[in-house]
């Protein structure tokens, strides 16, 4: 008898049903050979691949926006804006794809209305984080604020372990002490990571503003995860094959519309609309690029923000939050090159611990995957053995 197993890389957007009986759960078995179980590996899927990719394709959202900051840009709603009004990018892809899965339903390929409602708070929620960012770009190095992002991941996993349920490991709770104890160490001494000239309460004040973005990035992660997971279920045919990556992309959109939404708001109440033209006439590198900047950077935080929502969907809310993670090597790199900003000894250390806890984690997951895996195999060969002393 043959048995096969299955791992499901989206427990939190994929179904599975067992509806129609197939021969091998009703067929007796035909034979008594002992069947040794293949090792199981943990592979991630194309798709998971994907949105890694468009993570670090992302990077140079950060960069673009402190390059903003730098040459003149003061405008913090439209700052946030930029990090989440990218989405009218994604309805020609969403088209295409519902174009192509017609022969399920349009409309059943639609989210559900639950979901695109929690996606829109979400999104709200998004923009808060977003513009609590800015904030701290405004007033910090991009590899202090990168730095100090890197607890993002700190917060995703407790957040995690409260809505979604993960369990904490030796390995993932070394890696949220060190993510903890590494953005600490820039305040360690008055000039550590301060750039000079700079008041210290501006850069205390961009320091508070910087965690706080990253816990509530951290919280919409999960929350994220949680609403996929309990308002995703599909009706009709559709209810049958796997979410496309068009849902992926559907409430990247509904999230990104919302923010938009809370950022043109604000951007109204606080006349950046006046102020941009103006702005773009002083800007350091000129009037052309002043546009240029605003456009690219708004193109690369979506490709970002795909990436995580794909993240999300597609494995979970921690793997996201361990991409961003992995961002923080490339943003200092970045930031040394073209801002030629100071890569001081607390930065270094901040780094270090940073990477520790990263690479922690992923020992950590690769471990758990493993001991998974031994556990499968040893079922499998229980319900072999089962089956065949019950075998006439």
């Amino acid at each position: 008898m043959a048995a096969t197993v299955t791992a499901s890389a989206s427990p939190a957007m994929q179904e599975i049903s067992c509806k129609t009986p197939t021969a091998a759960c009703t067929s007796p078995p035909r034979t008594t050979t002992t069947t040794t179980p293949t090792p199981a590996r943990y592979m991630p899927s194309p798709l998971v691949l994907f949105s890694a990719c468009l993570v670090l394709i992302g990077a140079g959202g950060p960069l673009l926006l402190r390059i903003y900051f730098v040459h003149g840009g003061q405008r913090l709603w439209l700052s946030a804006a930029l990090q989440i009004s990218g989405w009218p990018l994604l309805l020609a892809p969403i088209g295409v794809s519902l174009f192509r899965g017609r022969r399920h339903g349009v409309l059943n390929l639609l989210l559900p209305p639950r979901l695109a409602g929690a996606g829109a708070v979400l999104g709200a929620l998004y923009a808060a984080s977003c513009f609590v960012y800015a904030l701290g770009s405004q007033a910090l190095p991009l590899s202090s604020s990168s730095l100090l992002q890197a607890t993002q991941l700190a917060f995703t996993a407790v957040f995690a372990f409260l809505f979604v349920g993960l369990r904490f490991t030796p390995f993932s709770a070394n890696a949220v002490v060190l993510l903890t104890i590494g953005p600490a160490v820039l305040g360690v001494g008055p000039g550590s990571g301060k750039p000079a000239g700079e008041a210290s309460k501006t850069y205390w004040t961009g320091f508070c503003e910087s965690i706080a973005a990253a816990a509530l990035a951290g919280l919409v992660l999960p929350l994220v995860e949680v609403a996929m997971a309990r308002y995703g279920r599909r009706t009709g045919p559709a209810a049958r094959v796997p979410p496309p990556y068009a849902t992926v992309m559907q409430m990247q959109a509904v999230m990104g519309a919302a923010g938009t939404m809370v950022c043109l708001l604000g951007m109204t109440v606080k006349g950046d609309f006046q102020a941009v033209p103006k702005e773009a006439a002083g800007f350091g590198l000129g009037k052309t690029n002043y546009y240029l900047v605003l456009i690219a950077d708004a193109v690369a935080w979506q490709l970002l923000n795909l990436g995580i929502m794909g993240l999300i969907a597609c494995a979970s809310s921690l793997l996201a939050g361990i991409m961003i993670a992995v961002l923080l090597p490339l943003s200092e790199v970045l930031a040394v090159i073209f801002l030629h900003e100071k890569f001081d000894g607390p930065k270094g250390i901040a780094l270090v611990l940073s990477l520790w806890g990263f690479t922690s984690y992923l020992y950590g997951e690769r471990a758990q995957k493993k001991l998974e895996a031994q556990k499968n195999e040893q079922l499998v060969a229980m319900k072999t053995g089962d089956l065949e002393l019950a075998a006439p």
